[in-house]
């Protein structure tokens, strides 16, 4: 059966101009195969499936966008948003992105405020070197940042990288390394933390 319906993909599904549509359609067609699973099985939930966000939280301060995920609100939805840097350099370093670190900041706290989101990140090895302990640091300390100020991190999820990426000075993390960051990252924030290893070179 149907599980979850994710809004994902190589682009970042919040820049499209009609996300909100989208969400509001995907939320219906949800509703009526969730009346149908839960007609011929009463072992089910009420509302069996799930609608989940994958997002780089670049596009939250867009209205279309929080209309988007207020549907998502009331359709059992998830957010899974990615933080991938403690350090303004560190991002400018992995993402090559003209939007501001900031601003990814500023809109994971407002959108955390409202409801529990899911943190995802990718941390992997550059020219053959780890992210910091420093930048670990720097990380855990932005994730606290949001909850000591109202946000709420339903969890965080350390993962590298699961397959060859098109840049060949880019590598996966040792399983021990991936380890370290998931304990560091829970003793130092007090979250839920869950890692995921990398394909092995």
């Amino acid at each position: 059966r149907l599980n979850d319906i994710a809004f994902s993909g190589d682009g970042e599904p919040t820049t499209y101009k009609n996300f909100d549509d989208i969400i509001s359609q995907c939320a219906q067609l949800k509703q009526s195969i969730s009346r149908q699973y839960t007609d011929s099985n009463s072992q089910l939930p009420t509302d069996p499936i799930k609608m989940v966000l994958i997002t780089n939280a670049s596009m939250f301060h867009r209205e279309h966008v929080e209309r988007g995920l207020k549907i998502l609100d009331q359709n059992q939805g998830e957010i899974w948003a990615k933080l991938d840097a403690g350090t303004d350099d560190y991002y400018q370093l992995i993402e090559r992105t003209a939007i501001p670190f900031q601003q990814v900041l500023d809109n994971l706290l407002s959108t955390a405020r409202i409801r529990p989101i899911v943190i995802q990140s990718l941390f992997m090895q550059v020219n053959s070197t780890p992210p910091s302990d420093q930048e670990i640091q720097a990380y855990c300390q932005r994730l606290n940042d949001i909850t000591n100020h109202g946000g709420s991190l339903a969890s965080v999820q350390i993962y590298t990288i699961a397959r060859q990426p098109a840049e060949s000075y880019v590598t996966p993390l040792a399983d021990e390394t991936v380890d370290a960051i998931v304990n560091q990252v829970a003793t130092q924030t007090g979250l839920s933390v869950e890692g995921f290893y990398g394909y092995q070179t």
